[in-house]
């Protein structure tokens, strides 16, 4: 973990895990949601490690938005 993908990610992973625990319902169906944030984390960590800075970022905010309005609607 000597990226800054990499560390910007993590944190993006643990804030969404905090997220599940404190203001979800912990349903199977909204981990599955925010399963799919954490591919998109995933995926954004290796374009931006591999030189793909934009589309990384663009993804990352695509994850969390999506994360995020998983939140709020359950």
């Amino acid at each position: 973990m000597n990226e800054p993908f990499d560390i910007l990610t993590v944190f993006c992973f643990l804030a969404m895990v905090i997220a599940f625990f404190v203001w979800s319902d912990r349903e199977p169906r909204t981990l599955l949601r925010f399963a799919l944030s954490a591919v998109a984390f995933a995926g954004a960590n290796q374009l931006g490690n591999n030189g793909w800075p934009l589309p990384a970022l663009l993804l990352i905010a695509a994850g969390a938005a999506y994360a995020f309005l998983t939140v709020r609607a359950g």
